[in-house]
């Protein structure tokens, strides 16, 4: 069975890329976050979004405007 690093398509980094990084490693680091962060669906996202306005507007000490009650 391979291993997780085996299993990923190696990446070449293009030139123009790799110049503006002072380590190769910092692209990949880079790009392995960023695969993360977008193989979270949108629901999951707008769940957590709203669960934090929620949370964010109940808090009597919030600075800035305050919503309109009804």
């Amino acid at each position: 069975m391979k291993s997780d690093s085996e299993s990923k398509v190696s990446l070449s980094i293009p030139p123009e890329i790799a110049a503006r990084y002072d380590n190769p490693d910092q692209f990949q680091r880079f790009d392995a976050a960023m695969t993360k962060v977008l193989s979270v669906p949108r629901s999951e996202l707008l769940r957590r979004e709203a669960e934090y306005r929620k949370r964010s507007l109940a808090n009597p000490k919030r600075r800035g405007p305050k919503p309109n009650k009804k």
